[in-house]
């Protein structure tokens, strides 16, 4: 790998700028992961030729700011729903962020720029970045949104191969194998070697798990998946609230007329009921007229006993009784709260933001099994979704995506809950108001979906679930041992002669 560089001062940051945004180009939902064969070397080129860890930094942070700034333009789109209001936080909400997440690559890069070049500086930077991206997952209450592993969560049988090896080591594991898989080769002619080598044995070993006989267990239900495809502009607007409830009800039905007479469990998004289900006692009746014999998981805000409201999951039975609530635990900074750590006004919520839930909790409504739930963002945490004490036979993700309109950030947000699938071994049904609605085995295969701005239902058998997987059981334990061990190896020292 040469050292030289050849570029200086802005030049080089504009440099690495591009990189960073060409190497965005491999995250979902285009994953064209050729693209870091360039990309990757390219940083680690520049962070060789840097004067020290502070140039280093600089240049890390430069390449961070570029993958971010066009991995998260989406969230343009929500601020665009209220533009009225927010119209002034259009040219800087996404930078702004953008220059907070560089700052994790800029850590690697810097911590990269200490190890001997070669080899020792590809598993150093492979180590920190995995290390950073873990961090992104607690710091400032987490925003570890596409991480680099992300980036093998293609749609179909290619995917499925690739993202096997997160049942054992975590999507923060498959970045970790992803930074050293397409480093190695431009190193020499034995890097390209061992880069083929790895990319067969990890390859082979998904294939071998995807081989992984399914127990049999007890008789599934069907799902049915309700999407009603309301825009985020008239979700809340008072005139419209009853002709959007009819429109669920009646997908309900009919999703129940294709199911048949057996168990059945009806899933609706995030959201989706426009009347409070705890107090409402017409709008649960007619909720349970449209099931029949059947549970559903209804996505609704209610209001706890001090006035704050709370992103909830109901579940209700065919009499209209709620069994079960659920409330979201990890919510969204100035979307659903207002962090106190950097007191900006952006945003208005009723009673003052949202309570949040206690965490991972196992839903067990009767007649269907226990169910892991995930409100919308909570379904982007590795390692942090599941009641560890009280194992669910299935994952439930309703989300709201309207926000984000036909933009990547739907894609993205549908991988990453398709990757928890995996970790987990568990099947995951996934509910979107505006889509993408789908149902994934445990194996992360895609049974059934719905695409972007349809409306209609999903009727599929709910897939059986697999033992507990390795991350299952260690979580995130796994993939920091793993970016330590490559970090130390990467700081070894060059044997002198």
């Amino acid at each position: 790998m040469t050292t030289r560089p050849s570029l200086a001062g802005w030049r080089a940051d504009a440099a690495l700028l591009g990189a960073g945004a060409l190497a965005a180009s491999a995250l979902p939902p285009v994953h064209a992961v050729p693209v870091l064969l360039f990309c990757i070397p390219y940083l680690l080129r520049a962070i060789a030729a840097s004067d020290g860890p502070r140039q280093a930094f600089r240049r890390g942070w430069w390449f961070g700011f570029g993958l971010n700034l066009i991995g998260l333009y989406w969230i343009t789109e929500a601020i665009l729903v209220e533009a009225a209001t927010f119209w002034w936080l259009v040219p800087l909400a996404v930078p702004a962020l953008a220059v907070v997440m560089a700052v994790f690559v800029g850590a690697a890069a810097a911590a990269c720029r200490l190890a001997p070049s070669g080899w020792r500086q590809v598993f150093t930077l492979a180590g920190a970045w995995t290390l950073s991206d873990m961090a992104r997952q607690f710091v400032a209450t987490g925003f570890p949104w596409n991480p680099m592993g992300s980036v093998w969560a293609i749609p179909g049988w290619a995917g499925d191969i690739m993202i096997q090896p997160a049942a054992w080591v975590g999507v923060h594991g498959l970045t970790l194998m992803t930074l050293v898989l397409v480093a190695a080769p431009s190193l020499s002619q034995r890097g390209r070697a061992a880069a083929l080598a790895g990319f067969a044995l990890w390859a082979g070993g998904g294939l071998m798990r995807l081989e992984t006989p399914v127990a049999a267990g007890a008789t599934q239900p069907t799902v049915v998946i309700v999407q009603g495809n309301v825009p985020q502009g008239q979700k809340w607007n008072r005139a419209l609230v009853n002709a959007i409830f009819d429109r669920y009800l009646m997908l309900t039905e009919d999703g129940l007329r294709q199911a048949g007479t057996g168990p059945a469990v009806v899933v609706w998004p995030e959201t989706a009921s426009p009347f409070q289900l705890q107090t409402d006692a017409n709008a649960r009746e007619a909720i349970g007229q449209s099931l029949g014999h059947a549970t559903a998981l209804i996505g609704a805000v209610r209001f706890d006993s001090d006035g704050r409201p709370r992103n909830s999951l109901f579940a209700l039975n065919g009499m209209g009784v709620i069994s079960q609530i659920f409330d979201k635990g990890h919510l969204v900074p100035f979307g659903e709260y207002q962090p106190n750590w950097l007191p900006i006004g952006v945003q208005v919520v009723p009673g003052g933001g949202f309570a949040s839930g206690p965490g991972p909790v196992t839903m067990t409504p009767p007649g269907v099994p226990p169910v892991g739930p995930m409100i919308c963002y909570e379904a982007i945490f590795p390692g942090q979704v599941v009641d560890s004490s009280h194992r669910p036979a299935w994952l439930a993700n309703v989300t709201n995506d309207a926000w984000f309109g036909n933009s990547t950030g739907p894609r993205q947000h549908l991988a990453a809950a398709r990757m928890r699938a995996v970790e987990e071994g568990l099947p995951l049904v996934r509910a979107a108001n505006t889509g993408i609605s789908a149902v994934f085995d445990a194996f992360g295969h895609e049974i059934s979906r719905l695409g972007m701005e349809q409306t209609g239902v999903i009727v599929a058998p709910l897939p059986q679930a697999l033992t507990p997987t390795i991350f299952a059981r260690f979580g995130l334990l796994i993939p920091i041992v793993f970016a330590v061990v490559a970090f130390a190896l990467g700081m070894l020292p060059c044997r002198v002669r």
